[in-house]
Parts: C-alpha cells; sequence; structure tokens
C-alpha cells in the first residue's frame, strides 16, 4: 500500500471529496473527528458511507472519534458498511489502543480495513510509542502537534521561523523510532501554512531524509509537493540498483567499494527501501 501523501477531507464536505479524488493523493482520509462540529457529525456519517460505496479509484481512511467516545461507535455503525480501506485512530496510547480498535472492526465483521494510529496527542500517549508492534491491522503511525500542547499547556509548539520546540521535536523522533520497531509506515504530520509550497517542499524533503515515507496533507495544492518529496529519483533508484547490484554479485562480502565509496550491509537495506518505494 503506497501512502506517500494522505489528504485530510471534511466529511461533512461531499464537494470536497469530489475535488479530492483529482487531487493526485495516495489517500484520503474522510474525517469524522476535529474537522466537523457535533451537531453535523450525523449528516457527516451519512455523506462518508455514500462515498465509500462509490468506490473511488483510490484508498479512502476514515478518522473516526476517539476510542471511549460515544461517537467513536457511532462512528465505527456508520461507515464499515462502506468498506473502507481503513481507520485512523486519533488518540491513541499504544498498541493497547490499535489491539481495542482491531477488535471493534472484527466483531462488526470487518477483516481488512487497516489501522493509521496517531501517536502523540496526549501525555500518557508519549510514554507508549515503543508498543505498537505486533498488529496486523496496523498500517502505520503518525503524529500530531495540535492537541499535545493543549493538553500540557504550552502556547505553542513552534519556534517563530516555524520550528518545532523540543517537546514536539521529541514527539516526532519517538514517533519515527516507534513506527520502525513495530515495523510499520512513519507518516509526517501537516504543514499547516496553505499557500508556502516552498516552504512544504523543505518541510517534507526533511521528513524523508530523516525516515519518514509519507506524510499528511490538508490542502490538494499540498498534494503534488508532497508526492515529489517522497518519490526517490531516477539518480536514487538508479545508485540503488548498483547496490544490489554489487551485493548480489559478492554475496559472501560484509563490505565493498562502489563509485570509490564504501558500501555495507546498511547501505543494501536503505537500497531495497528505496527500491520498494517505486514498486521494485
Amino acid at each position: 500500500m503506497k501512502l506517500r501523501s494522505l489528504l485530510f477531507v471534511p466529511a461533512d464536505r461531499p464537494d470536497r471529496m469530489e475535488k479530492a479524488i483529482v487531487s493526485g493523493a495516495d489517500a484520503l482520509i474522510l474525517d469524522l473527528e476535529d474537522a466537523v462540529a457535533p451537531e453535523r457529525k450525523a449528516d457527516a456519517r451519512r455523506h462518508v458511507l455514500d462515498f465509500l460505496k462509490r468506490n473511488a479509484p483510490l484508498s479512502v481512511w476514515v478518522r473516526v472519534n476517539p476510542l471511549g467516545s460515544e461517537d467513536c461507535e457511532r462512528d465505527l455503525a456508520a461507515v464499515l458498511a462502506g468498506h473502507p480501506d481503513g481507520i485512523v485512530l486519533p488518540k491513541a496510547e499504544g498498541g493497547t489502543s490499535v489491539t481495542d480498535l482491531a477488535r471493534r472492526l472484527s466483531d462488526r465483521g470487518n477483516v481488512t480495513s487497516r489501522i493509521l494510529a496517531i501517536a502523540t496527542e496526549t501525555p500518557a500517549a508519549i510514554f507508549q510509542l515503543g508498543s505498537y508492534g505486533g498488529s496486523k491491522r496496523l498500517a502505520g503511525l503518525t503524529w500530531g502537534a495540535e492537541d499535545l500542547p493543549a493538553a500540557i499547556g504550552a502556547s505553542t509548539s513552534r519556534q517563530e521561523d516555524g520550528s518545532f520546540t523540543p517537546p514536539y521535536e521529541l514527539a516526532r523522533s519517538l514517533c519515527l523510532f516507534g513506527a520502525a520497531a513495530a515495523s510499520v509506515a512513519p507518516i509526517e504530520t501537516v504543514y499547516p501554512a496553505l499557500r508556502d509550497l516552498e516552504g512544504l517542499a523543505a518541510y517534507a524533503a526533511r521528513a524523508r531524509r530523516d525516515g519518514f515515507t509519507g506524510m499528511m496533507a490538508i490542502h490538494p495544492e499540498q498534494v503534488p509537493v508532497i508526492n515529489q518529496a517522497f518519490t526517490p529519483t531516477a539518480a536514487e533508484v538508479g545508485h540503488a540498483r548498483a547496490v544490489v547490484a554489487a551485493f548480489e554479485a559478492n554475496p559472501g562480502a560484509g563490505a565493498l567499494s562502489l563509485d570509490g565509496r564504501m558500501i555495507d550491509r546498511p547501505h543494501l537495506l536503505q537500497a531495497k527501501r528505496t527500491l520498494g518505494a517505486v514498486g521494485e
């Protein structure tokens, strides 16, 4: 499942769902949580189910309300008949949250929907980021820097230049490591400056450099920039092929020389990831 770009769409806006189909996003996230006012949630659930039944030509996920809320149960009861590709779980607090949601899905006869956990939205969640391994339903971990500041009493999560303050850099790093430990996709959080595509490009490039494999988007114009950032260049693919070929020609070698530089097994692993990102 390719998840370079995941575009949020308010679940009470079917007009935006239509536009999102042609955005180029790898996946849509129809948002029943923060994007929808309480009095509009019932209508939003109907819009989501109607859209899911159309079998749109891309991956469609639904962000439900947090576990433990009555709205979460209403969300699941309403949308699972449409067979969403996945459920985005807000305010997850470790592997037990994923297990709980997976059980609820199975109890309702759903055996296919995957789970993407938003894993840093409460203080307790930070201490559970190493606990996500072992779930066959879990497709990835992502993080957010909006709910957590309010939960701990911080005035902001960002410096004046837009970079994250140390507590949120820590949350981001732990999400990345937690995803790697669980062998699932690490997904970078949103870039809130809608029109700053140059800043977005730099932000997404940094995310890919650090090990994230995809990113969430909040506007269709962000999608092409994100897709480009998380798609290996021709030069990167060529180098990866050369690394793999070098080790295939020398199967017993621990380290080799390629283009005047030493390469070893970590380089081979990275090369295989690069080729996997383009379907090789």
